[in-house]
């Protein structure tokens, strides 16, 4: 898995600059759609990743004391709330080039 922890990404919203993001493929909207299934897989991870950190504090009686009371779950839920959205990492992560992609239909056309 990626450590997603240690990323560069913004933790909030800014403004980006489209030409930025289209230089890379030459085309804006195919950026965006390799941004979008990669910030996909991110999101997918981090969930997994946080579901099974909580499964580990899972209990098998569940009374309302406990639900509660536990707060090691709070304080990684906490923890997987402020990292940077799947959006945002992705988006860096296409900008630093640390995302392979590939369009089979460009790929036909030059053979």
């Amino acid at each position: 898995m990626v450590d997603y922890k240690k990323t560069k990404a913004a933790q909030s919203t800014v403004a980006r600059d489209l030409e930025l993001l289209g230089d890379k493929t030459g085309n804006i909207y195919e950026s965006i759609a390799i941004v979008s299934k990669r910030a996909n897989q991110v999101g997918a991870e981090l969930k997994d990743e946080l579901n099974q950190k909580l499964q580990e504090f899972a209990s098998v009686t569940d009374n309302l004391e406990e639900v509660f009371e536990n707060r090691e779950q709070i304080e990684i839920s906490k923890y997987y709330e402020r990292l940077p959205k799947p959006s945002l990492i992705a988006y860096q992560e296409f900008l630093d080039d640390e995302v392979y992609y590939r369009n089979p239909a460009k790929e036909n056309k030059e053979a």
